[in-house]
């Protein structure tokens, strides 16, 4: 099922269980596909990489802004962001353990031969298209970082 034909099931599940923060989750999604479609013209469809790279930085957002909430003590905003975020991040893939990470990077590095901190770029690079959607990039440059240090 396209990721537009399951928002629309969750958002009347939603709807019939007056659950306000899915709704407004939900709701948050469609808009960012209705946007992202008319930008990129007549074409209909977005594809199942641009869906993910969307839902990605929406939970994304959602977490930056949780997280300077509560830098700034804001408890009672931080809370409904991370309940979104939760709501949303329902719609990616299954995230990968830090150690899966960690396996799937040292398998790069041996595989672009990189020893040293000049070689980030590259075996971010690769990192980054094999575990799309899969991991967090902020996590993915952690664990690089460590395996090239």
């Amino acid at each position: 099922m396209s990721l537009q034909k399951e928002l629309m099931v969750k958002l009347k599940e939603a709807m019939k269980s007056k659950d306000t923060v899915a709704l407004e989750s939900l709701r948050a999604v469609k808009s960012a596909i209705l946007l992202a479609q008319t930008e990129s013209g007549a074409k209909e469809e977005l594809t199942q990489d641009q869906e993910l790279k969307l839902v990605q930085k929406l939970v994304k957002q959602r977490k930056d802004s949780a997280a300077l909430f509560s830098e700034q003590g804001r408890e009672d905003l931080a809370a409904p962001e991370l309940a979104q975020a939760e709501v949303i991040g329902q719609f990616l893939p299954e995230q990968m353990s830090e150690e899966a990470i960690k396996e799937a990077v040292a398998a790069i590095i041996s595989q672009t031969g990189a020893s040293s901190m000049k070689d980030m770029g590259k075996v971010m690079g690769m990192a980054s298209k094999q575990l799309a959607g899969k991991a967090d990039g902020k996590t993915i440059s952690v664990v690089v970082k460590q395996s090239l240090s």
